[in-house]
């Protein structure tokens, strides 16, 4: 069994959006498969940019972020859920990371080394994207660009690896399309992947 820790960083709150429903689906196969399992929302939270270098070195984290940051210290496993917006990750969740992947938590910083230590090794992720554009378009115009950089550069670059990815594309569109893709949570939520 794994310890678990899953960030719904869909960044609006409505319980209606289908974010929402696809981590809870995942959330209680894994529980019931046995499985720890810690859940942190974003909406709703006050997480700020960061705007320079000593603001990431030297300032306290916001106090909204600390329970994600010790779920991420805590799980094995990491499932991180947001829509695609722009091409990209939300603002929000783009926040959380560069508060809680601070120095001496994802990474450490020497002064004779090139690179930074990765701190997060021996942790695996799933990444689930939601977007309204069909998910093989994001993959054969876009190239993914978006969760291949979230995948390289900031979840490998802390030593997070193997990270999986759940592209959902169409998401509005027919429930028979929305509850084959809960199926498939519930399966990846008992398999702790």
């Amino acid at each position: 069994m794994k310890r678990i820790a899953i960030i719904d960083a869909h960044p609006d709150p409505d319980p209606e959006r289908f974010g929402h429903a696809l981590v809870s689906a995942y959330a209680h196969a894994a529980k019931e498969a046995g499985h720890e399992v810690r859940e942190i929302r974003l909406a709703g939270k006050d997480i700020p940019i960061l705007q320079s270098r000593s603001q990431w070195m030297d300032e306290p984290m916001p106090a909204d972020v600390k329970p994600g940051q010790d779920a991420i210290k805590w799980a094995q496993h990491m499932v991180i859920l947001y829509p695609l917006w722009m091409g990209d990750m939300p603002a929000l969740l783009k926040a959380f990371i560069e508060q809680a992947f601070r120095p001496g938590f994802a990474l450490s910083y020497e002064e004779d080394k090139r690179m930074p230590k990765k701190l997060l090794r021996g942790r695996s992720a799933r990444l689930i994207v939601t977007m309204g554009m069909p998910a093989f378009f994001y993959r054969a115009y876009f190239a993914s660009h978006s969760v291949r950089s979230f995948k390289r550069n900031i979840l490998a670059m802390a030593g997070i690896d193997p990270v999986a990815t759940s592209l959902i594309g169409n998401v509005d569109s027919s429930a028979k399309h929305r509850e084959r893709w809960l199926k498939k949570m519930i399966a990846h939520g008992a398999n702790g992947d």
